[in-house]
């Protein structure tokens, strides 16, 4: 759904009708779950994604459309996942395990099975630094224009391409590594993404 559209339908959705608010979460929610899941792991999705509808929700009424609904509704998804973390990060962490390699794995997310293109994107991205991974998922993910995605990451639109070409240049340098070991199989290095 083009952004114009999406906004209409926040903008509808801002007077609480139970039609308009549902029509604007279906439209809405598997960006959001993408989004989250590349952020934070596909263990954590469901809930971050629940979470940031939850706050959408509240603040609905006040949506001016001064931006589009999805750049304003992944900057509170943003925001939902960085909450996240910075509660997890001041919450003590005790495993109940005596190796801490295995409570290290145990902690890694677990990807659904029968995607392979999938798990290996997710694996790649993983390897990616936060910001460059955000900007790169924002834009060749989830489809925002880097405008948008400047305005999600309150960054410059400089900045956002940066971080995406470099992200770019790293996944293609992940991907040969994994060929010349014979890893990755099934992803094949798109012609001319060395340049």
């Amino acid at each position: 759904m083009d952004d114009v559209r999406l906004t209409e339908l926040a903008l509808a959705a801002r007077l609480g009708r139970t039609e308009d608010v549902e029509a604007f979460v279906r439209a809405t929610q598997r960006d959001v779950w993408r989004f989250v899941a590349h952020l934070a792991g596909t263990d954590a999705a469901d809930d971050l994604a629940q979470e940031t509808f939850l706050r959408a929700l509240r603040s609905l009424p006040g949506f001016a459309g001064r931006s589009s609904a999805r750049t304003w509704l992944l900057s509170i998804a943003r925001r939902t996942v960085v909450d996240r973390y910075r509660s997890a990060a001041v919450r003590p962490q005790h495993a109940a395990l005596p190796d801490w390699e295995e409570a290290a794995e145990r902690q890694q997310p677990r990807l659904t099975a029968g995607f392979e293109d999938g798990i290996a994107l997710g694996d790649l991205l993983a390897r990616v630094p936060e910001q460059r991974r955000e900007a790169f998922v924002l834009t060749q993910v989830v489809g925002m224009s880097y405008g948008e995605a400047a305005e999600v990451a309150g960054c410059p639109i400089g900045t956002v391409r940066s971080r995406v070409a470099r992200a770019r240049e790293q996944l293609v340098g992940l991907l040969r590594e994994a060929e010349t070991a014979g890893g990755a199989p099934g992803i094949e290095v798109p012609a001319g993404a060395a340049g």
